[in-house]
């Protein structure tokens, strides 16, 4: 599987945020976290005081608005399903023209898999450590909308921090 999608950034990004591959509900949808039962767009609309964006569009303002550029770890792999465990030959993207074309700092990921993913194979090319987040896929039962909210709030606070603060 080749990821299908370009990654969502411009040039005042400060933050990047990585899945693993977007799920098949995703892919058919065709723009990251598109699964209706997904929290993550809920969450950053609550982050930043924002009524939920409905389309591609308004998802893709919420982000960009905010300072959020969103990518995958992943550039092609073998899956099965969206489950992260079933992941095999990774192929991680590159990076370097994301991060030279923008002020991404800060890199943050949904899930486990991606920031294990991330810290094995990118975070020395990159110079940049990840920060992991719980997955805001549904599969996650374990994190409810209040945790997620909370430690999803580094996406909001980190606008604040001083850059010298941020590695």
């Amino acid at each position: 599987m080749t990821h299908p999608f370009e990654p969502v950034y411009d040039a005042e990004c400060t933050a990047l945020v990585l899945g693993t591959m977007p799920s098949p509900v995703s892919r058919k949808q065709g723009f990251y976290y598109s699964h209706p039962r997904n929290r993550f767009w809920a969450l950053l609309a609550e982050l930043f005081g924002r009524s939920f964006p409905d389309s591609t569009e308004e998802k893709r303002r919420l982000a960009l608005d905010n300072h959020i550029a969103l990518w995958d770890v992943l550039a092609s792999c073998e899956i099965e399903g969206a489950s992260d465990s079933k992941i095999k030959k990774p192929c991680c993207n590159d990076f370097s023209a994301l991060l030279s074309s923008s002020r991404i700092r800060r890199v943050y990921t949904t899930g486990q898999k991606a920031y294990n993913l991330y810290m094995r194979f990118c975070s020395d090319k990159t110079g940049i450590p990840a920060v992991p987040l719980p997955s805001t896929s549904p599969a996650n039962c374990r994190a409810g909308f209040a945790e997620l909210l909370e430690l999803y709030a580094a996406l909001r606070d980190d606008q604040r921090l001083p850059e010298f603060l941020l590695y």
